[in-house]
This record gives C-alpha cells, structure tokens and sequence, in this order.
C-alpha cells in the first residue's frame, strides 16, 4: 500500500470513528430524556396503584372483620354477608315485620339488639374510610292484587321508607352505642328503595322472596379516592 492510500484509510477510519462517537453520544442524550419523561410517568402509575391497592385492601380488611364476627350468627339470622356490596343482608322481610307494616316483630328486635352495637364497634375500627352506612329497604314489586305498576311501586317505596326509618330509630335507643352514638348518627342512614333493586333468576325473572330484604350497606371512600388519584394525574 503507497503512503496516499495509507493515509486515505487513516482518514476514513477517523470518519467513521467520529461518526461512530456522535451516534453514540445522542443515544446517551436520547436515553436521558426518555428517563426525563418515562421516570414522572412511572412514579405515578406507582402512586396511582399504591392508592388502588390500599382502598381494595381496606375493603377486605372490612369484610374480613364482619365476617369474623359473624359467621357463627348468620345462619340462624336467615343473613348473609355480601363481600363485593360489603353489606350484611337480612332476608325474609315476613319475619322481621308484621305483614304489609313497619313495626319491626319480636325476633327481629331481637336480632338487633345483638347485631347492631357489635356491627358498630368492627366499622369504627375504619372510620377514615368510611364514608356512609346505609340501611336499605328492598321490596318485591308486588302489592295488592289488580294494583297498577306505578301504584306499587309507590305504595312500596312508602312502606320500605318506613321499615327502615323503623329499624334506624329501633338501633339509636340502643343504649350500648353511646360511646360511638354521635359516628352513628352522623354515618348511618336510613333508605327506602321499593322494587328499584330487584333481585333476579337466572332466567332474569323477578325472584320475590329474595328481592324483600333490609341490608346494612358500608359505602367506603371511593370518591375521595377518585379524587386522590385525578390529582396524582395532574
């Protein structure tokens, strides 16, 4: 090789070298941009999860709690314990009011005097997260024979209002919530809600008997944690 062409190869590969070296230093510079802007969008999605996971756990924590409590209670209380709802629901409605009425029957006072302070006592435990504790009244669509629709439903909505403003004024004369008397009266509600919430058969055929039913519902802070978690996005 004559010396012009070794000092052409030289130059060459000195071209390339540099070219070489720029490629790679705006890789460098185009990885730490990308950790620039990926790094805030995972910290986030870190944040956001860490929120989701914390309200989740607390619902568990919840049912797992009333659950512990009450297992050995809900059979011969004709109840169960929905851990989706967190709502501990009594069924039969014709055993814990008289017919067509809102007084509530012996057994049913019965019931309460021991569900409802202790039902308390495990939800202070989460206060924080809880957000309202509704009883709700669910009634069949059912009335009287030949009763139109609208009628019905009505007379219904009347009369699921009034079990439930019953079985609230029955629970806060219970001298047992005085340590917790003012978080239950400013966390329970009363709610009657007629056929709105109809429980169906696969078939998606009414189920009357199941649908008459009093539930004690927790409802926990969703909406604050929505709001926690617009603001993580902003």
């Amino acid at each position: 090789m004559s010396f012009l062409d070794e000092q052409r190869s030289t130059g060459e590969d000195e071209t390339w070298i540099s070219i070489s070296d720029l490629m790679s230093g705006m890789m460098i510079i185009f990885l730490f941009i990308a950790i620039f802007y990926i790094r805030p969008i995972l910290l986030t999605q870190d944040k956001i999860q860490s929120i989701v996971d914390v309200w989740q756990q607390t619902e568990i924590d919840i049912y797992d709690a009333l659950e512990k409590e009450f297992s050995a209670d809900l059979k011969r209380w004709n109840a169960e314990i929905d851990p989706d709802t967190l709502t501990v629901r009594f069924k039969a409605p014709e055993v814990l009011f008289e017919q067509a009425k809102a007084a509530l029957s012996p057994f049913f006072e019965e019931v309460l005097d021991n569900f409802f302070p202790r039902y308390v006592r495990v939800l202070v435990q989460f206060r924080p997260e809880i957000e309202e504790v509704r009883i709700e009244g669910h009634t069949s669509s059912e009335w009287a024979p030949d009763t139109p629709p609208d009628d019905a439903y009505i007379n219904n909505m009347e009369l699921s209002q009034e079990r439930t403003r019953a079985v609230l004024e029955y629970v806060l004369a219970n001298r047992q919530l005085d340590t917790h008397r003012e978080w239950t009266k400013s966390t329970v509600t009363a709610n009657g809600l007629s056929s709105s919430r109809l429980i169906r058969r696969p078939d998606r055929t009414e189920d009357p008997d199941r649908s008459r039913r009093v539930e004690f519902r927790v409802r926990t802070k969703v909406k604050d944690r929505i709001v926690e978690i617009l603001q993580t996005l902003r």
